[in-house]
Order: C-alpha cells, then sequence, then structure tokens
C-alpha cells in the first residue's frame, strides 16, 4: 500500500512539474456579420485556402546549403500578368526549403552579392562561379535552386443559369384566377446562376551547382485552380456565394510540390 501511495505521490508530481502548452488564443473577429451564416459560410471556404505545412518525408535529413534565385513567369498569358508578379516566388521557396532542412541563405542577406550570383548563374560561367563560392557568407554553397512559372491558362469556363419567368407564366395560366397570378409571380421571381472557370498552372525548378554552374536537377508540376460563383433568389430573397484559391495560394503549393520532390530525390 505504501509502494502504491508513493508511486501515485510521484506521478502527480511529475505532472504538476511539467511544462504546460497552452493553444494558441486567436484573435477577435471584428467583421459585423461574425457567427452569421453567411460567415460560416465564408469562413469555411477560406480555411479550404489557408496555408498548410507540409510534412517532408527526408527533413529529419540536413540538407545542403543553397541560394533561392528570384523565380520567373515566363507565360505571356497577359490575364496571369496582371493579378501576380514574381517578387515572392522565391520567398515561398524559401520559406518550404528551410521546412524541408535545407540550408538556405536568404537572399536579404546577401545584398548586392545576389547580383554577381544571378550574373554568374545567366552567363552559365564556372571560374567567375568558383571565385564566388570559395568566400565570405557564399562559402560551401553547393546549389542554386530556381523556380519559374512556365505555364499559366485560363483553360476552361463553364456557366449555368434558371430564371423561372417562363415556367411561372405558363402554370399561371393552367390555373387562372388569383392562385394563377400568385404562381406566376412566384415562378417569375426564382432566378439561380452559376459560374465556373479553372486555370491550369505550371512550374519548373531547376537546381544548378553553384561552382560548376552545371544543372544538377531539374522537374515540372501542374496544378488546377479552381473559381467559382453563384448566387439564387426567390421572392426578394437572394444569397451569393464565390470563392476559390488565391493565385499566390495556387503558386504556394506548386512550391510545396516541387520542394517536396527536390527534399525526396536530390537530398
Amino acid at each position: 500500500m505504501k509502494n502504491v501511495r508513493t508511486k501515485t505521490v510521484a506521478m502527480a508530481a511529475l505532472l504538476f512539474s511539467a511544462p504546460v502548452f497552452a493553444d494558441f488564443p486567436g484573435f477577435d473577429n471584428p467583421s459585423p456579420t461574425a457567427g452569421s451564416s453567411t460567415s460560416e459560410k465564408a469562413n469555411a471556404t477560406a480555411d479550404k485556402g489557408m496555408y498548410k505545412q507540409i510534412d517532408y518525408v527526408n527533413a529529419g535529413k540536413k540538407g545542403p546549403k543553397i541560394i533561392v534565385l528570384p523565380g520567373e513567369i515566363k507565360s505571356n498569358n497577359a490575364g496571369f500578368l496582371q493579378k501576380f508578379g514574381s517578387n515572392n516566388i522565391a520567398d515561398y521557396a524559401e520559406l518550404e526549403l528551410s521546412n524541408a532542412n535545407f540550408g538556405v541563405l536568404e537572399r536579404s542577406d546577401l545584398g548586392p552579392v545576389l547580383k554577381e550570383v544571378e550574373l554568374a548563374y545567366a552567363l552559365g560561367d564556372p571560374d567567375k562561379s568558383r571565385a564566388l563560392f570559395r568566400k565570405g557568407k557564399l562559402k560551401n554553397t553547393k546549389w542554386l535552386v530556381k523556380f519559374d512559372i512556365l505555364k499559366a491558362e485560363n483553360i476552361a469556363e463553364a456557366g449555368s443559369s434558371f430564371s423561372g419567368g417562363a415556367l411561372g407564366s405558363i402554370a399561371g395560366t393552367l390555373m387562372g384566377g388569383r392562385s394563377g397570378a400568385v404562381t406566376s409571380t412566384a415562378g417569375r421571381s426564382i432566378e439561380v446562376e452559376e459560374s465556373t472557370g479553372v486555370w491550369i498552372i505550371g512550374m519548373r525548378y531547376k537546381i544548378v551547382n553553384a561552382e560548376t554552374s552545371e544543372q544538377v536537377a531539374t522537374g515540372y508540376f501542374e496544378e488546377k485552380q479552381e473559381l467559382g460563383a453563384k448566387k439564387s433568389g426567390f421572392l426578394g430573397f437572394g444569397s451569393s456565394e464565390k470563392g476559390g484559391l488565391s493565385l499566390d495560394g495556387m503558386v504556394q503549393r506548386l512550391v510545396q510540390r516541387t520542394v517536396y520532390d527536390i527534399d525526396e530525390k536530390h537530398k
């Protein structure tokens, strides 16, 4: 009995002495519609587009020291170029490669040296590369990695609509009298519209040996981005919904997919 009591006391002491990790408290929602049905629908849609961290298969293994070069948008789709710039492609890549346990040299820390790195990459000059990557912050850098958008196409659009005007008129005529008039009015008030657009966006990654300027590996992936909207109305009451993954979110997911490939195959 004494042994049992001693063990119980020891376990209690261990429990109360262990550090307590509280959940992040979150933030208040200042929207005037917070908690309403429209708020719940909009937030449910937004939740699907939020950032989700990837568990990289070789994250437990330390990767080589790398520099992520600024990405380019090589697609000539004017609509895509109006909505998205190339600045954050490399930012997303630095984040994901760090999560995958690569030794990422952040571009913001390199300053003007980054321009020399980009020039050496563009020229494919091994002598200049060797001179750069054997000194200072760049010493022991193994890879230069670049992520480019090669394809951005609004590949498909579809829409449908329904108006109850014609059916309401037919029903009203068949029924006649006051009931027919009410039915006709109700029928004409029915409106339903729905539209969907799908983009296909493709990203290529390229890994180059920092010292020799030789290509180590490359890969390409595509993802679909769907944007949808719908609205309906009946007797003066209406509802509408629209949403889909943003272009930023789409590019970030493509970066995650390419980094997964790099981590799995080339680390």
